[in-house]
């Protein structure tokens, strides 16, 4: 073994305990659970209470607020939703009371060095429509519940005399189908909050792709439909968006709905989502000889004829993402790692061995571009030239009603 190799590998061994000893040391923050929700209709799946955590701010951070959405996936019809009820993901009756914080949630200044003092939100996702619908299904006496609009609507309203009506600077963050979720809520946060307050908002692995599976099918847009419909969400889409696409579905899209939206915005994700990757641009539905099975669960078992195929999910994906190129109030991170969520994990938000671009941790990236400090779009080099990449594919993350 040469000295380059060894000090490389002494490098990651140290990063690795430098990440699990912050990840033992983590905070842990306890559930707040909004019990008279109820009574404006803002409950989960199940008829229980929405609930969020709240790790409160100090010193300069004691005006600032992050808002990070919880993700999990949807639920697209009566039976999926019926199972979700029953789970962690639609009824806060299943959920763990205490959660821990970090990367963009630590309150570290060594791992999470702008935003560790604010004021740090986790909204608990318990309504299966990225807290987008309003509507409900009865079955004799059997109901279910699409209150996520009517949820947000509550957690903000409590959350409002507890200092976020007066906050100075705001973060409104989400992962997944919580990174979703900040494209339906971010200019009604800034609505809330009126002109003195700095709002800004972050999507991670949130901007879902209207896109062709490769077969030539698209299975993300019925399921988004039928989402939509099944939930009620219509009416709360953005009426921008609403009225310049042909069918409100597809304001359920990001790339549709981010051209009407009038707060600054950064764009988090992976050219190469594992989820869409998975769910939506090579389903189970066009692989049912499992010829793809290798490829998903090990990047690096793809055959070559099976990277050059993913390069289409990720000209797709920047493709969606060209019209905002030249806007100044959009941010970009867009690496080529097989991730989905970065901001939440203490390796992937910033840490000795963090994927960047060009020098820059996401971390780093998204504090330039929501403090101004300089350039804030970064948009990586196509698979596999990224050695600071973290691919990561957890098999059991990604079943759409977990």
């Amino acid at each position: 073994m040469s000295w380059r190799q060894w000090l490389a590998m002494a490098f990651v061994v140290v990063a690795s305990a430098v990440t699990a000893q912050a990840e033992q040391e983590r905070l842990v923050v306890a559930m707040t659970i909004l019990p008279d929700a109820a009574s404006a209709g803002a409950v989960c799946l199940d008829g229980s209470p929405p609930a969020y955590h709240l790790s409160r701010g100090s010193g300069g951070g004691a005006g600032s607020w992050v808002l990070q959405f919880e993700g999990g996936g949807w639920c697209n019809d009566v039976p999926s939703c019926a199972e979700r009820a029953g789970t962690r993901r639609g009824s806060t009756r299943f959920m763990n009371k205490l959660e821990g914080f970090s990367g963009v949630l630590s309150n570290d200044p060594a791992m999470n060095p702008d935003f560790y003092s604010w004021n740090r939100v986790k909204l608990r996702y318990c309504d299966g429509g990225s807290f987008a619908g309003d509507s409900e299904f009865r079955n004799g006496s059997s109901v279910l519940y699409f209150r996520g609009q009517r949820i947000w609507d509550a957690i903000i309203s409590d959350l409002l005399p507890k200092g976020l009506a007066k906050a100075e600077k705001v973060l409104l963050s989400g992962c997944s189908a919580g990174g979703l979720a900040t494209f339906f809520h971010c200019d009604d946060l800034k609505g809330h909050l009126g002109g003195a307050a700095t709002v800004k908002c972050l999507s991670d692995a949130g901007f879902f792709l209207d896109v062709d599976d490769i077969t030539g099918n698209n299975t993300v847009r019925p399921f988004f439909r039928s989402l939509v419909d099944l939930q009620g969400a219509q009416k709360n889409l953005n009426k921008d968006c609403l009225s310049s696409t042909q069918y409100s579905y597809q304001c359920f899209f990001p790339q549709y709905i981010l051209p009407n939206i009038r707060t600054p915005y950064f764009i988090l994700n992976s050219a190469y989502d594992v989820y869409q990757f998975h769910h939506n641009f090579v389903p189970p539905s066009c692989d049912s000889r499992g010829q793809w099975s290798h490829c998903k669960s090990d990047p690096g078992a793809c055959s070559s004829s099976q990277i050059i195929t993913l390069q289409g999910l990720r000209s797709a994906m920047l493709a969606a993402l060209k019209p905002f190129e030249d806007e100044q109030k959009i941010g970009m991170f867009i690496n080529s790692c097989f991730a989905h969520c970065q901001s939440e994990l203490q390796d992937t938000w910033f840490a000795p061995n963090s994927p960047r671009l060009h020098s820059k941790t996401i971390a780093e990236l998204v504090g330039d571009w929501y403090f101004e400090r300089g350039p804030d779009k970064q948009i990586d080099c196509a698979y596999p030239c990224d050695s600071t990449c973290h691919n990561l594919i957890p098999s059991n993350q990604f079943r759409k009603n977990e």
